[in-house]
């Protein structure tokens, strides 16, 4: 995944509110997002290659979601895949700062990834290339392949839409459209991760469709005061077309 946007308690209504862009090669399998058969209270998308995924939701309200930390020199190229975190962090019953206490633990056995993890209660961050796990106050967060919040262009673009998006809430219409955004800055704004100016432009959008690698898969989460979750799924195809669509409304446990 490589943006996600989150207002933590900042809407009165629903003090969680989640949007955000898994971006990857094309050629990885996987699935759309489902309740888990062989765990029964998950719901997310999978990686049917290493076999986690990148955002998840339990049935009592505990969200997880990770990116990859982009630096060449982060890769290790036999350490374990970053989607087994998720599956750990929700399926602990710890609270969040034991859960980043955790991470700490194994972070470094991993290539690079930061990893935003809630139980409704607190949010929390763990970012392993500073190997920091913090809790975080109310606010509008963004993340993408670096530190919580480094002001790249799209995550600042994307704080601002959606602070204005949450006015709109319950419809979700401008939180699409933020995750839809293809807009490339100048050349003099993008960031230097150590890979090729091309990939630098290609990657500085919020939604990416190039044909072998883009955004596979656009994700809006709402949790309400009332105790009711919503999640929508857009799958996207190669040339950005919609691939598929799935929402599932349930009240918390």
């Amino acid at each position: 995944m490589c943006l996600i946007l989150m207002a933590w308690r900042v809407h009165a209504e629903y003090p969680i509110v989640i949007a955000a862009n898994r971006d990857e090669f094309h050629r990885r399998p996987t699935a759309a997002a489902q309740w888990w058969p062989d765990r029964p209270r998950l719901l997310a998308g999978r990686d049917l290659e290493a076999g986690g995924t990148w955002l998840g939701i339990t049935a009592d309200g505990q969200v997880a979601a990770l990116t990859n930390y982009r630096d060449p020199r982060q890769i290790k190229p036999h350490a374990p895949s970053r989607g087994g975190l998720v599956l750990q962090v929700l399926e602990s019953q710890a609270a969040i700062a034991d859960r980043l206490s955790q991470l700490h633990a194994v972070g470094a056995q991993y290539s690079g990834f930061n990893l935003l993890c809630t139980d409704g209660r607190e949010l929390g961050v763990y970012e392993s290339v500073a190997d920091s796990g913090r809790l975080l106050a109310p606010g509008i967060y963004g993340l993408s392949n670096h530190l919580l919040d480094t002001p790249w262009p799209k995550v600042q673009r994307a704080k601002s839409q959606l602070a204005r998006a949450i006015g709109n809430l319950p419809d979700e219409t401008a939180l699409l459209e933020l995750l839809r955004d293809d807009s490339v800055p100048n050349d003099d704004e993008l960031p230097r991760t150590g890979v090729s100016l091309e990939w630098e432009r290609l990657m500085s959008s919020a939604f990416i469709a190039t044909g072998d690698y883009g955004t596979r898969s656009s994700t809006v989460i709402r949790l309400a005061a009332s105790g009711s979750a919503s999640f929508r799924e857009w799958t996207w195809r190669p040339d950005g077309s919609v691939g598929g669509e799935v929402a599932y409304q349930f009240q918390l446990d």
